[in-house]
């Protein structure tokens, strides 16, 4: 009965834990003050590098008495033009100014402007980029949202002018220039939009005064700013590619030091261009408009350093970060993709000759001295992309050839991740290295996670705020790595112990990633423990041994669709500027413009299958696996037989990172990540499994906690890889769950292949005899065959003894029962 109940049990601690995971969210301790007045003065090109207390003097005070942060401008032209970014910022969403841009750079744009009275003017290309926006996009942008929601505004500048038009392109109060005192104009209307000039030469004496110019007309603004008023400060759009991060300044009362952030980046210090205009609503007290703002409204944290000059710096070198990341994740993924191919070629031949098979005749075996330098670049190209990320806790974007610098600190993380994997306790053993490469993945991007995800932030493999898709939590690369690892560590874990306790070791491991994964304090990817849920549910249902049926389907499938209910009905219960991408989603379906989150993540994943070098990475990995692995030549079959937590487990990685990948968007990206991990590891553990095919050897006692294989008097075989004493299995039966190429071996030519042949001093695992009592311990008695050289006339052979093949195939199989 309680068999019978386990699926079901482990279906609700894994519901339990991830809806858990799921449904808190953190309390950032923010404020947002109100005011009667809001002032946005914008500066098309503005970073932080340009802002110094000699040339910049007004801006410099106003970062001094406000709350500062870097803003992200990404809209939807790729780069954000000055024309995009004053059109997104008056949408609240993500927009871009019609007409073709040739080269991708940002072309001079003109705006016509005209003046109809001496009041207010009129934009006439207005209506169409209404119409491009919302025929055209896939972001349902609405133009003129903010001048919509306030009953006046005021615009000063042409730039200002494209952010302040209604839909219709009527504005309400426009000046073509700042006046000398616009104190009159600036109080006429609860908003101003005020245009203060470009800076964008890439000259530094030209740019410094160009940033000179545009300080001196804020000081004009500052001082005649109304009373109880927010002044907001945007440096609203690139100039050119590639695109920066730049200036977001707030001063007024209630907004005195530290930093700006948005719950749509739940990152300190980090706000995007779509911000402002819900900011500017939330602080005049005016309602949203109903489906127009992706934006959220920004807020103050109180860590900024009391030091100016240490906080500017911060994002000024988190700028500088950005714009290094972008020029080196291009190569380091193509570069990886490249090593790992060339290795998957290298890998191939051995796998041809790995087995050693008995008798005279038969290919030469592979020299020691070449598999153990084979198995250590396997062990380097899967440490690859933990130790990328680790190399990000280094400056190295500072240098002046940061791409150097970067492959020197990536290089000597691996050679000594390498070392500390070849050097661990129990290197020897079959699964020794898959279990030390799944722990130290796991550990690093575990630990990044649990201290705020500092290192994927603007890191090579990780996330960049200047592409404005995450800035917080757990990215593509590291989701890919963490699932690979947290699952293979637990089948790794679940293989030391007895049978009847492996579902719940998985379910342990499996559960504790879905928290790290989906809580809001750490990865907040909803989606990504959805996906790990489902792959958990699999993992766990397997691991004990069987192949997944439709009932063991069935309660994985019931988990994920568990998980992913209860946080909806959660997450649809927050306020609108709480929910999570999944509770956005499903209110979007309810107003009826869920087709455009569709369409985006389709096309997302779309153009992340052509251009991602990681597809290559997945596409690369599961044509190994596929056309040599899972071969009857290639090993893996025998492993998943002989290891049957290690087939859940890679079984697992595969269902949570597929729907991963396309859920999120991010299409085999998550797969290629995890590629990187999982596919090296499966060759090194396949090749040992296949070294070891002809062994045999005699039962353990079954004693629980002790090492498998019995130990004769003579001692134990010393073997390469540690002999039965350090992996030896248990008997001649099939292992749970194993395969049924163990009896083709008359038919292949190999000697015992696959999982159900009586299994090899080197391969079995440690606790799968000892755990499993009534299996291990069985004595061979009368009607049940032992293992090989059981009929010897002086008793049974040692363990470890090789025994080779006998030309008679009634009599060269070791039985499956």
């Amino acid at each position: 009965m309680l068999r019978r109940l386990t699926p079901v049990l482990l279906t609700l601690v894994v519901v339990a834990l991830g809806i858990t995971a799921l449904s808190a969210r953190p309390d950032e301790g923010a404020t947002r003050p109100g005011a009667d007045f809001v002032v946005l003065v914008g500066a098309a090109g503005l970073r932080w590098d340009d802002v110094d207390p000699e040339n910049t003097p007004t801006l410099w005070r106003m970062a001094e008495q406000g709350a500062i942060g870097s803003l992200s401008v990404r809209s939807a032209h790729r780069p954000t033009c000055p024309v995009d970014g004053w059109l997104t910022l008056g949408a609240g969403n993500f927009a871009a100014w019609p007409g073709a841009r040739p080269g991708g750079g940002c072309p001079a744009t003109g705006v016509t402007v005209e003046r109809p009275d001496r009041i207010g003017a009129n934009l006439p290309d207005q209506a169409g980029a209404v119409a491009h926006n919302q025929e055209q996009l896939s972001w349902g942008a609405t133009p003129g949202a903010l001048a919509e929601s306030v009953r006046c505004s005021v615009a000063v500048g042409p730039g200002a002018a494209v952010a302040a038009a209604r839909p219709f392109g009527r504005v309400d109060r426009y000046a073509p220039a700042l006046p000398e005192n616009p104190a009159e104009l600036l109080g006429s209307c609860v908003l101003s939009i005020v245009d203060v000039g470009t800076v964008d030469d890439d000259d530094p004496a030209v740019r410094s005064a160009q940033a000179r110019e545009a300080d001196a007309r804020l000081a004009r603004v500052l001082a005649a700013r109304p009373p109880r008023s927010l002044v907001l400060v945007a440096g609203v759009s690139d100039t050119d590619s590639p695109s920066r991060l730049h200036v977001a300044i707030a001063d007024g009362p209630g907004w005195e030091g530290g930093w700006l952030t948005s719950p749509s980046t739940a990152r300190s210090g980090y706000l995007q261009l779509i911000d402002l205009a819900p900011t500017v609503l939330a602080v005049l007290d005016k309602p949203m408009p109903d489906r127009a703002f992706l934006g959220r409204p920004a807020v103050t944290v109180d860590d900024r350093p009391d030091d100016l000059r240490a906080a500017i710096e911060a994002p000024a070198d988190a700028d500088r970060e950005a714009a290094a990341q972008r020029r080196v994740a291009g190569w380091f993924f193509t570069l990886l993709a490249a090593a790992q191919i060339a290795l998957a070629v290298v890998v191939l031949p051995l796998l041809r000759r790995a087995r050693r098979l008995a008798g005279p005749h038969g290919p030469e075996p592979v020299s020691r001295r070449i598999v153990a330098v084979v198995e250590l670049l396997l062990i380097a190209a899967a440490l690859a992309v933990p130790a990328a990320l680790l190399a990000d806790a280094v400056p190295w974007w500072r240098g002046d050839d940061a791409g150097v610098w970067y492959a020197s600190v990536t290089a000597l993380l691996i050679i000594g991740g390498t070392a500390a994997v070849r050097f661990s306790p129990g290197h020897d053993r079959t699964l020794g290295p898959l279990g030390a490469v799944a722990g130290l993945a796991t550990l690093v991007v575990g630990v990044d996670v649990l201290t705020g995800s500092r290192l994927q932030l603007n890191g090579v493999v990780g996330y960049s705020a200047l592409e404005g898709g995450r800035y917080a939590g757990l990215g593509t690369v590291g989701l890919g790595v963490f699932i690979a690892g947290a699952l293979l560590c637990g089948g790794w874990l679940a293989q030391r112990f007895r049978r009847g306790w492996r579902p719940m070791v998985m379910v342990t491991v499996g559960g504790l990633a879905v928290v790290v994964v989906g809580s809001p304090y750490l990865g907040a990817d909803s989606i990504g423990a959805i996906a790990l849920t489902a792959g958990v549910s699999v993992a766990a249902a397997i691991c004990s041994g069987g192949w997944l049926t439709v009932s063991r389907l069935a309660w994985a499938t019931m988990a994920a669709l568990a998980v992913t209910v209860g946080f909806a009905l959660v997450d649809l219960g927050r306020p609108a500027d709480e929910r999570g991408s999944l509770g956005r989603f499903l209110a979007a379906v309810g107003d009826g413009t869920g087709g455009l989150t569709v369409h985006r993540s389709s096309s997302s994943n779309i153009q992340t299958l052509v251009n991602s070098p990681l597809t290559v990475l997945a596409l690369a990995g599961a044509a190994l696996v596929w056309l040599a692995l899972l071969q009857p030549w290639g090993g893996l079959m025998r492993l998943f037989g002989i290891y049957p937590a290690i087939r859940a487990a890679m079984a697992g990685t595969g269902v949570a990172v597929g729907l991963g990948g396309v859920l999120g968007g991010s299409a085999l990206d998550v797969a290629g990540a995890a590629a990187a991990l999982v596919v090296p590891m499966a060759a090194l553990a396949a090749l040992r499994v296949l070294d070891h095919s002809t062994d045999r050897t005699v039962p353990d006692s079954g004693r629980p906690g002790g090492e498998t294989g019995a130990i004769p008097p003579g001692g134990p075989d010393r073997s390469s890889r540690g002999g039965a004493a350090a992996d030896g299995p248990t008997d001649g039966r099939p292992p749970a769950g194993g395969g049924t190429d163990g009896g083709r071996s008359g038919r292949d030519g190999q000697a015992g292949g696959g999982a159900g042949e009586g299994r090899s001093a080197g391969d079995g695992p440690v606790g799968d005899g000892a755990g499993d009592p009534g299996e291990a311990g069985e004595p061979a008695g009368p009607g049940r065959q032992g293992p090989a050289g059981r009929g010897a006339p002086n008793g049974p052979p040692t363990a470890g003894t090789r025994v080779p093949a006998q030309p008679s195939p009634a009599s060269a199989e070791i039985p499956a029962g």
